[in-house]
């Protein structure tokens, strides 16, 4: 099979998981054999699409909502406790089914401190999770929502499970030394944990383009396999072949087999297999073969934005990363860096633009200059980790010397580049990028000048646009930016309304961030309760206000409260103020 053939397979098999017809399967079971056996790729890739159509569907009617029942049983933690909007959520195993329990209070407090993998007694109710969070819920297999209402006694689960939960509670026991901010990043950059990290920060690395560093990718596993490489090279190829499909598995327990560390165990698993049988194969066919493997173990994969996210970096790396180091004069480390760098985001602009309104102009900077920081840490991190957390103390503390640099480096250059007035590359922004891109590649090759200058111009052109549409931003009118988060904009008048915020700060800040606000002139927190003082703090960490306006008993501090029937005029818009019980109802309105 060629290396174009897998590619098609690949993509039949993402066709085949998203059409998620109920097929019977004993038909792309005999396609696959007969494609094995005659060789025959066509027939494969046929096989290969009714298959995974079969499987999604089979996988859809497995997620049927389940009766309300009560629930009192040892239960098998999947995922680790979160904090959420003051309750902890956390995904258990109960019977067949994967659950999202949530718990409060002492319940909460019980379970916080437990790893995915472990076995605990747990008491609620079992009823199907809302119509409103199945789209959400749907991709990671969870069909059912159960509301904690005890906790009892709790057991290590599984040798595995036992073995990396004391490696994650090492690692994590030797960085006390750092800051929790900084504590928090280095566990999403070692570990993909990216549980305690402030608002702020998870904002800064999402408006930097940098959030992809916080997930586990290849470059983690291939350390893992280069530190394991010594012992494994004593043994047997089969033996060195199943060691290191142990290495990984560990691994991927480790790091919970988030979607990024599917595909990164995969394409490792593919490689060591292909050099164990004599028949290394290139990353473009690896990547292929692992989508189409993981696709028809898990057909709902293909809805994650995350497994979505990490193959198309991949897959842009794998075709690009080459050519573009070849276009970029000067030393090769740096022309290495930046080609990987703009591959990566080629990969990326299909599944980011459309998710998420755009591909932040500033990642193109902001990568290239936490890349010398970024990849040393996740190295140093693993490395240094285990040492520090076992023997603890000073030592830890000079142990991670070295990582509190270097995570203070990447998270400043996220932090500057993060708030950088550079706006978002559309889907005709990128479209421009890479034709001018493209005509570049043509023009060196072929040594035309005049196909050159017009690639430049138009590559610059797509890069700059954004950048100068935010020096006269268009005027807003009452547009939603975030749950329960609405913002007016007219000249250099911003004014941001709070009404039952419930959503993330951080996705209000990236919303605003890509609306182009820079600060806000008056932010009204409409409501006395915490979801509104919370927003109203984080967002000020990052859109500072000039004014902040509040009901008699808002939680906010320094919040202002305007008499009942109150106006304000602010450049063209003007806020009309009434009180409404314990709250305060604004109108925006612009003169005629």
């Amino acid at each position: 099979m060629t290396d174009a053939a897998a590619v098609v397979m690949a993509v039949a098999a993402a066709v085949g998981a998203l059409v998620a017809h109920p097929l019977p399967r004993w038909p792309a079971v005999v396609l696959v054999v007969i494609a094995l056996v005659a060789r025959r790729p066509a027939v494969l890739v046929v096989g290969v699409a009714l298959a995974a159509s079969a499987l999604s569907a089979r996988s859809w009617a497995g997620l049927a909502p389940p009766e309300s029942r009560p629930v009192d049983a040892v239960l098998t933690l999947v995922g680790d406790p979160q904090d959420v909007s003051g309750a902890l959520r956390v995904e258990v195993r109960v019977g067949r089914r994967r659950v999202e329990a949530w718990a409060r209070g002492r319940e909460a407090g019980r379970l916080r401190q437990r790893l995915a993998g472990e076995r605990v007694r747990i008491a609620g109710q079992l009823q199907p999770v809302p119509e409103s969070d199945r789209a959400r819920a749907a991709p990671r297999h969870v069909s059912a929502r159960l509301t904690v209402t005890g906790v009892g006694e709790w057991s290590a689960g599984d040798p595995a499970s036992g073995l990396a939960n004391r490696i994650r509670r090492t690692l994590l026991s030797g960085a006390t030394s750092l800051p929790p901010p900084r504590k928090a990043l280095f566990s999403g950059f070692v570990l993909g944990d990216d549980r305690g990290q402030p608002p702020e920060v998870a904002f800064d690395f999402r408006a930097s383009g940098l959030a992809h560093l916080l997930v586990v990718s290849g470059q983690n596993v291939a350390f893992v396999l280069a530190v394991t490489g010594p012992l494994l090279r004593r043994l047997r190829l089969r033996g060195r072949l199943v060691a290191g499909a142990g290495v990984l598995l560990l691994f991927g327990i480790l790091t919970r087999w988030e979607p990024s560390v599917l595909r990164a165990v995969a394409m490792a698993g593919v490689t060591l297999f292909a050099a164990t049988i004599g028949r290394p194969a290139s990353s473009l066919r690896v990547l292929a073969l692992s989508v189409t493997g993981l696709l028809l173990i898990d057909p709902l994969l293909v809805h994650s934005v995350g497994f979505r996210l990490s193959v198309g970096a991949c897959a842009g790396i794998a075709l690009f990363s080459k050519r573009l180091t070849a276009l970029v004069p000067g030393p090769r480390p740096v022309a290495e860096a930046l080609g990987v760098t703009v591959a990566a985001q080629a990969g990326v602009a299909p599944v980011m633009v459309p998710v998420f309104g755009g591909l932040p102009v500033a990642s193109l900077v902001a990568n290239l200059v936490a890349l010398p920081a970024a990849g040393p840490l996740m190295i140093w991190g693993l490395a240094a980790g285990l040492p520090a957390g076992m023997v603890g103390g000073g030592v830890a503390t000079l142990l991670h010397l070295p990582t509190r640099a270097m995570v203070a480096w990447v998270a400043g250059v996220a932090r500057v580049t993060g708030t950088l007035p550079l706006g978002q590359l559309g889907l005709a922004h990128v479209a421009v990028l890479a034709a001018g891109v493209a005509a570049v590649a043509v023009a060196v090759g072929r040594r035309r000048p005049g196909l050159l200058v017009a690639g430049v111009v138009a590559a610059s052109a797509a890069l700059l646009h954004p950048t100068l549409a935010l020096i006269r931003p268009p005027p807003v009118d009452a547009s939603p930016v975030g749950r329960g988060a609405t913002l007016w904009r007219e000249g250099d008048a911003t004014v941001v309304v709070l009404d039952g915020a419930a959503g993330a700060p951080d996705r209000l800040m990236s919303a605003l961030h890509a609306a182009g606000v820079r600060d806000l002139d008056i932010l009204v927190a409409s409501r006395p309760g915490t979801n509104e003082a919370r927003a109203a703090e984080v967002v000020q960490r990052r859109f500072p206000a000039g004014v902040v306006l509040g009901p008699p008993k808002t939680k906010v501090l320094g919040a202002v409260v305007p008499p009942d029937g109150s106006e304000i005029q602010l450049g063209g818009l003007t806020l009309h103020i009434a009180h409404d019980g314990d709250r305060i109802s604004v109108t925006v309105s612009r003169p005629p």
